[in-house]
């Protein structure tokens, strides 16, 4: 059976964030992402890890800013990452030292870095340049502190613009950058929007061991997994299968919204995977 972790930037939206924790926990999540933890001291999160016996799996580096203020307010100013853009070089750095050392607090070992939106009238080889360059030294701070950097390639109907969307492109990027720390974000609900075939990409890709973690949500609602055109009963199969040791977050939007209890009853999807584990076990 897969690894699941809670994103809860996306479930329980009931609930205030740092209540999301005991939620996931008695939900049977062991492991929990989310897209910032920056709006709380680390001290506070950890201390809800702890208690719940949880591990942070992942999270974003900030979208933009180099202090907290800026930080905690990026993604209202809808900025989707800064990596690719020219000229922000050492708000991009600044950031990332920033997001290292709440990794170091609660020890994530993967920090996930948004290419950023790409302006109008720039030539895309710049802007890959960029990108490549912040990567390259984003890997090697990573490596000195035992974390993985990601990029996940994004789908332009959610996030119109975004420069990364392809599978084939993220994986000529690690190859460009060269730093065995630099993996891929494969998230299917983006995939599948973008290219499809997702089975045959996660045999493409997964037995290279450039994959450092999947998300899923269903199609095209980006609700529960178990909602729409995917067939993830399917694919899950095909993941164990592929010996990926890898999370899976849950990145969707539940179906019933924020009302009470709305995210565990729509997790039936989870536990009907964990019935089908212990029946082939």
């Amino acid at each position: 059976m897969p690894r699941f972790a809670a994103n809860l930037s996306f479930l329980y939206q009931e609930l205030d964030f740092l209540d999301r924790f005991e939620a996931a926990a008695r939900d049977g999540f062991q492991a929990v992402e989310y897209l910032a933890p920056y709006p709380y001291p680390a001290r506070e999160i950890s201390a809800r890890l702890h208690a719940h016996g949880l591990r942070q799996v992942l999270f974003n580096a900030p979208p933009s800013g180099a202090d907290a203020e800026a930080v905690a307010t990026a993604w209202s100013r809808a900025e989707r990452g800064i990596a690719c853009l020219q000229g922000r070089e050492a708000e991009f750095r600044g950031g990332f030292a920033h997001a290292l050392a709440y990794a170091d607090a609660l020890d994530c070992p993967r920090i996930h870095v948004m290419a950023g939106l790409a302006p109008a009238g720039v030539e895309r080889q710049a802007l890959r340049a960029t990108y490549v360059a912040n990567l390259r030294w984003a890997a090697a701070q990573a490596a000195a502190a035992g974390r993985e950097v990601l990029i996940e390639p994004i789908n332009t109907r959610d996030i119109p613009g975004f420069f990364l969307n392809r599978q084939d492109d993220a994986h000529a990027v690690l190859d460009e950058v060269g730093a065995p720390n630099l993996k891929v974000q494969m998230d299917l609900y983006h995939c599948q929007i973008v290219e499809g075939d997702l089975a045959t990409k996660l045999q493409q890709y997964l037995p290279t061991g450039r994959v450092g973690h999947l998300q899923i949500a269903g199609v095209p609602q980006r609700h529960e997994p178990d909602l729409g055109e995917i067939n993830h009963d399917y694919l899950f199969g095909l993941i164990d299968g592929l010996g990926f040791e890898g999370w899976v977050g849950c990145e969707y939007r539940p179906a019933r919204g924020a009302t009470p209890g709305g995210t565990s009853e729509g997790l039936d999807w989870m536990r009907r995977q964990a019935g089908l584990w212990r029946r082939a076990s």
